[in-house]
């Protein structure tokens, strides 16, 4: 296997910000055949998946829960990656599944994850996504109101057609219907530590509700749920202390009795750097720029904006042709204001023991308070689940410079297939050599900046200017690693009608050659279609011929277009 530094000494940010690697990624991209071959049959970009990481991540948690005495139920959320291959990876691994949507619902249902290893948390839930929650009796989170109100009339609806099935006996007290599980969602109080949410209703407003008898008959509270955006433990751990205080209030009304539990949702942190050193290094660089902004309170291992400017640094590309002026760290020096921190020290394990650890009032901790009450903790992480899981790749197409000199690298891919919320994918890309082998010429070496497909002036793949020591030729494939939770996903366009990136896992890696592991998605458009044809999948007709590149297969989820039939 190539050795690490080998493998990024073609690409470096100014300054460098190293991804950690896997061994699955440093075996593949220590193979540039294997790599050409896989965007020669599938396509650029390609996402590339290995779940293997995935029970690891977990392990992490549950352990830390245990040794607490903390019962810990872990549901991945199925946003963060939107293939088949991880929602069969994480029920191998024995986790739920939290959904947002009627579709991804529809196809872990299909999938064979049974209704109560399913937690429906969606921001927005029509009336089908009710429907198909309550008809297969998967836990439903309820938001607000008008969300009960929803919900209520929804499950009317079913109880009322199951009893009007032929052959079915008159109504009995002992045929009355068992109530639908559902779970509150409780938006913590604001202060300084807790900021505020979209999501939820007040503890005082969820009682009310209960003692109005607004909650009606078919509805059954079981647990509460919260959202909270950051990474604080502390503040998690204090919003926990205000959802047992509600727990507590629901058990004194005969609800949230046997297994009732604490959904602290997601937000637990991973770190795609292993050197904190680089990422001080990449602040401060970026922070000289300019100094009356100044750096935020703290360091940078938080989810904070980042005023920021950056003006001239470096040399000129080579290769750019003309005077070209001297490339700033940032495109065009803008500043990157709200970036996620790519290092971060307290993660997974350690980040759940502070929260644990942490007094929700004197003398007792948040791990003693859910014992206490047998109170189980759960949780719906995304990024932390995907660290180590995937990586895309995709092949150079141009290199160009912009009209002031500026030099280019010109992607076959969009800048929203390698996305999330964050200004920028703080992570060094790795540069794999493969342009040479069509006889095509390598350029020298340069400084500049990867570019994408869509008409757009700021089209950038990353915002920050990065090194290429060994040159570029055409046809050499760049890899982003580490992008398996929300990068490939969470914001992807098929503008310009460009199609989406396609999707493979590694045979063996994340048993991508199990049963059912490539399941025709027709089944996912016809389970979907039986619950409301106007949001039902839609299967590709016909199917590619070709073999798939040895040792990957092709995820069933591509078999899916994003459209209503």
């Amino acid at each position: 296997m190539t050795e690490e530094p080998t493998l990024r000494e073609a690409c470096q940010g100014t300054p460098p910000l190293s991804a950690r690697l896997e061994p699955w990624m440093q075996e593949l991209l220590a193979d540039p055949a294997t790599c050409s071959s896989l965007l020669e049959r599938y396509g650029s970009p390609l996402n590339v998946h290995d779940f293997s990481a995935l029970p690891r991540n977990a392990a992490e948690l549950t352990e830390v829960a245990g040794a607490s005495g903390v019962d810990l139920r872990i549901f991945v959320a199925r946003k963060a990656n939107k293939t088949l291959g991880m929602v069969r990876a994480a029920h191998r691994a024995g986790l739920g599944v939290d959904v947002g949507s009627e579709r991804e619902l529809a196809q872990v249902l299909e999938a064979g994850v049974p209704p109560h290893d399913v937690v429906v948390t969606a921001a927005i839930k029509p009336d089908p996504v009710l429907r198909l929650a309550l008809e297969s009796r998967s836990l439903l989170v309820l938001d607000n109101l008008d969300e009960v109100a929803a919900s209520r009339r929804v499950a009317e609806q079913v109880t009322g057609a199951r009893s009007a099935e032929p052959g079915r006996p008159a109504d009995r007290a002992s045929d009355a219907p068992e109530p639908f599980p559902v779970a509150l969602r409780l938006a913590p109080k604001p202060s300084d530590l807790i900021p505020p949410t979209r999501f939820g209703e007040s503890a005082r407003t969820w009682l009310e509700l209960i003692d109005s008898g607004g909650l009606g008959d078919l509805l059954r509270v079981d647990g509460v749920h919260f959202h909270l955006h950051g990474y604080d433990p502390i503040a998690r751990a204090t919003a926990l202390g205000e959802a047992l205080e509600l727990i507590d209030a629901l058990r004194e009304r005969g609800l949230a009795q046997n297994g009732a539990f604490v959904d602290i949702g997601g937000g637990i942190p991973m770190s795609y750097l292993d050197d904190a050193g680089q990422w001080d290094a990449f602040w401060q660089a970026h922070d000289r720029q300019a100094p009356e902004s100044g750096p935020g309170e703290g360091d940078h291992a938080a989810d904070d904006d980042r005023p920021a400017a950056a003006p001239d640094a470096g040399e000129d590309a080579p290769d750019a042709g003309g005077d070209a002026p001297a490339a700033p760290l940032t495109w065009r020096g803008e500043p990157l204001r709200q970036v996620y921190p790519y290092h971060q020290q307290v993660i997974r394990g350690p980040w759940l023991k502070r929260l644990l650890g942490h007094e929700i009032r004197p003398g007792v901790t948040a791990g003693q308070a859910l014992r206490e009450r047998g109170v189980q903790l759960r949780c719906e992480p995304g990024r932390s689940m995907m660290d180590g899981c995937g990586m895309t790749l995709a092949r150079v197409i141009q290199r160009t410079s912009a009209s002031d000199g500026v030099p280019l690298v010109g992607l076959e891919m969009n800048r929203t297939q390698c996305r999330s919320t964050s200004d920028d994918f703080l992570v060094d890309p790795i540069l794999v050599r493969t342009g040479e082998d069509g006889g095509r010429k390598r350029s020298g070496p340069f400084e500049g900046f990867l570019v994408g497909a869509y008409c757009i002036e700021a089209e950038l793949i990353q915002r920050r200017r990065l090194a290429f020591p060994q040159g570029v030729a055409v046809g050499d494939v760049i890899a982003l690693p580490n992008t398996a939770g929300y990068l490939m996903h969470i914001l992807e366009s098929a503008s310009h009608q460009i199609p989406l990136a396609s999707n493979v896992e590694r045979v063996g890696g994340g048993d991508a050659s199990g049963s059912g592991g490539n399941r025709p998605s027709a089944e996912v458009a016809d389970r979907s279609s039986a619950v409301g044809a106007d949001h039902s999948s839609t299967a590709v007709e016909g199917s590619d011929p070709r073999p798939d590149v040895p040792g990957f297969k092709r995820d069933g989820i591509d078999r899916v277009l994003p459209i209503r039939a």
